[in-house]
């Protein structure tokens, strides 16, 4: 049986660990807040979106965008968004795990493909495996800023005018609700399927009144959406960047709640370990004492 004083010290340890995780809980349940009503209030912008696209794209007819076309050099890539610290449970193995999944489709499909990385803790598993990185960032704080994930759209749509890739996917994990998160794969480029997204959710007496309503637009259909297709993708980003950051708080506040019950259960163990010894030490004590008079007498 353990030493007294080292169910004491392990005891001590393992209070002062609960204290840490359970403060960690505590911190991330309030950032969950935030990142929830972050990621819930983009939502009604980015269905409004959809539709003025669904709705000009409609007018215009045939559309000539270079977004919208497919490129018939260059290479797939793949954006991975991570976290950049740790204490998230298996979040990052699971967005990575499909990350990986997809390369190696890509590469078995001799697919070239640029991996381009968000997070420290990507960037560090991926660079352990020895996979080659054309952009890793790890400056993308933990409720990212549209300006941050607009400089990132705009590099890749660069890349995709130039035609040095010819699509555009990212990896993340996707917040469905405070319960469930899945790693999702979402293809920004090319654009396709214009209006999907907003006619989602939407009943036949809406989509009906819709059809039924005529929109003047000013300027022009064509030229309105030169502008509208590029906020779409920062947009469509901007929400996965999000989701993503949404899904990391609800998995950092879940493995602290189960650090934190852990070591409770620990802690009672330990407790219930050194009250043995005690009992037993006092026992032998005891025995010692009475065995002595038995001599005496």
């Amino acid at each position: 049986m353990a030493n007294r004083r080292e169910l004491v010290k392990r005891r001590k340890s393992v209070r002062n660990i609960r204290k840490i995780t359970r403060t960690m809980q505590l911190i991330a349940t309030a950032r969950f807040q935030a990142a929830t009503n972050r990621a819930t209030a983009t939502k009604p912008y980015a269905s409004t979106m959809g539709k003025m696209v669904a709705a000009a794209a409609k007018s215009a007819g045939n559309i000539d965008n270079p977004l919208l076309k497919t490129n018939e050099s260059g290479a797939d890539a793949l954006l991975v968004l991570t976290s950049n610290r740790g204490f998230c449970g298996g979040l990052n193995g699971n967005v990575l795990r499909l990350a990986m999944e997809t390369l190696n489709e890509k590469r078995a499909a001799d697919q070239q493909t640029m991996l381009n990385v968000v997070g420290k803790k990507g960037i560090a598993y991926l660079r352990f495996l020895g996979e080659e990185m054309d952009m890793q960032i790890d400056t993308v704080d933990e409720q990212p800023g549209f300006d941050q994930v607009s400089d990132i759209a705009d590099t890749m749509m660069d890349a995709y005018h130039e035609g040095k890739i010819n699509s555009l996917n990212v990896c993340y994990m996707q917040f469905i609700s405070a319960g469930v998160q899945k790693p999702a794969i979402m293809q920004l480029l090319p654009i396709a399927g214009i209006g999907d997204d907003a006619e989602e959710g939407t009943d036949a007496a809406e989509t009906k009144a819709e059809a039924e309503t005529t929109i003047d637009f000013s300027p022009e259909p064509a030229e309105l959406l030169n502008e509208l297709l590029p906020a779409s993708v920062r947009m469509r980003l901007f929400q996965c960047f999000t989701e993503a950051a949404a899904s990391e708080q609800v998995a950092r506040m879940v493995a602290m709640k189960a650090a934190t019950d852990a070591a409770g259960d620990m802690i009672r163990i330990l407790t219930q370990q050194y009250n043995r010894a005690r009992q037993t030490a006092i026992t032998m004590e005891l025995l010692d004492i009475i065995g002595g008079a038995a001599a005496i007498s």
